[in-house]
């Protein structure tokens, strides 16, 4: 008897600022999972928070920008053809064979109104059909709204298996300073960070201005806390260009972060990265390392095309007890927020030298932040990493729904009721 296939739903999109990253992640695993083995349900939300199935879903994917140069500058007519191709994914179709059909919800909706459509929050009801038809969600969400443990507890709400961390791992890993906290808690070294609100910064950017320059010294990383993907982060060299700096970061989230930079003026660190995978017995990749071709690696530098594109060296030119000391700590990074599934987790060591040109005897490694749904088409570090450690890109995509299974099968086994 042939062995009954899993129906995975790839979930993309959403309303975060990392819409467009998501966009490139489902396309690279659409083409490369294993339709021998999973019936493949392609779900998209788009900008305004609708969800889409079908035809819809297929135009959201097509609809991304930052896809568009690739194939307009390196693709013949006949190859475009044949990447349009891959997104002609027919419509879900339940297991009772009936058409999949999720009304969209309204955008600008209250908070209270969504529970009166259709839509996200039927997905939790019991018994509802799209949750019934489906073996495990693979949710390529990044950012806000997908990486921060919102769709996790929707999950969890809907009894579902799903790819990746749960609503603690989620969140406490996408919020910088929940996450550093976690990290100092576990001994990790880390470089000194300022935590502000944003109600504080436009209340008295003065006294926050004081308040980081007596903890830090200049260069600084201005950052919001909950984001990721390089965005609405700023390099500041000195005081003029701080406000400026707090008021993108201030845009796109409430809580602001501010660290040190690594290696002091005019120094660069080098930007290490180690992939985990695994729940409860996880494991490490080889390291890596990016070299930006700016002047640290940003959102251009990582997904924008360009003439000068950043390096990345993979395994990074490391001492075999740096390189064991780096992946330690991931796998202690890993554990400190109680990730699963998978995280990308990123380092800053020192240069081999310092401003005044001096060689540094041991160059220090500090914990930068780790990211539970980090890029995943097939040219992302976190698969790019997997594969020089000898696990394929299609091999990985089987063994993150296999962690999926595995953890949803032990949740089962927790009581909920004392009768």
């Amino acid at each position: 008897m042939a062995k009954k296939k899993l129906r995975i739903g790839i979930l993309f999109g959403g309303r975060s600022g990392e819409h467009e990253v998501s966009l490139l992640s489902a396309a690279s695993i659409l083409k490369a999972i294993d339709r021998r083995k999973y019936d493949v349900v392609p779900i998209g939300i788009d900008k305004q928070g609708r969800w889409l199935t079908g035809g819809e879903a297929n135009r959201l994917l097509a609809s991304n920008p930052l896809a568009q140069p690739a194939l307009s500058s390196a693709a013949k007519p006949e190859d475009i053809s044949e990447a349009a191709a891959e997104f002609a994914i027919s419509a879900a179709v339940l297991r009772s064979g009936e058409p999949l059909n999720i009304p969209p919800l309204p955008p600008q909706r209250r908070a209270t109104d969504s529970l009166q459509h259709v839509g996200s929050a039927e997905l939790a009801q019991p018994g509802n059909p799209l949750a019934a038809s489906l073996d495990v969600v693979f949710p390529v969400l990044h950012g806000t709204f997908g990486e921060d443990g919102t769709i996790q507890g929707l999950f969890e709400l809907a009894d579902i298996a799903y790819v990746g961390s749960g609503v603690l791992g989620s969140s406490a890993a996408m919020d910088k300073d929940a996450m550093k906290r976690l990290f100092a808690a576990a001994g990790l070294t880390q470089t000194p960070y300022v935590a502000l609100l944003r109600s504080e910064w436009r209340a008295d950017p003065r006294r926050a201005t004081r308040l980081i320059e007596k903890s830090l010294a200049y260069p600084v990383f201005v950052k919001p806390a909950n984001l990721g993907s390089s965005v609405g982060i700023s390099k500041v060299h000195g005081r003029g260009e701080l406000a400026a700096a707090l008021s993108l970061a201030a845009s796109f989230d409430r809580k602001l972060v501010i660290e040190q930079g690594v290696g002091g003026p005019g120094v660069k660190p080098r930007e290490l990265e180690v992939s985990v995978l695994g729940n409860d017995a996880p494991q490490a990749s080889v390291v890596g390392e990016i070299v930006p071709n700016k002047e640290f690696y940003d959102y251009e530098s990582k997904y924008e095309p360009s003439e000068n594109p950043s390096i990345p060296i993979i395994p990074a030119k490391l001492s075999k007890s740096e390189s064991k000391q780096i992946r330690e700590m991931a796998l202690a990074a890993f554990r400190a927020c109680d990730c699963a599934g998978l995280a990308r987790v990123d380092f800053l060591m020192e240069p081999a030298r310092d401003a005044k040109g001096r060689k540094v005897r041991k160059p220090r490694v500090f914990l930068n932040e780790i990211n539970t749904m980090p890029g995943f088409t097939s040219i992302s570090m976190y698969p790019k990493l997997w594969q020089a450690s000898g696990v394929s890109y299609k091999k990985l995509i089987d063994r993150l729904i296999e962690l999926a299974v595995e953890r949803h099968r032990e949740k089962l086994e927790t009581r909920f009721t004392v009768s």
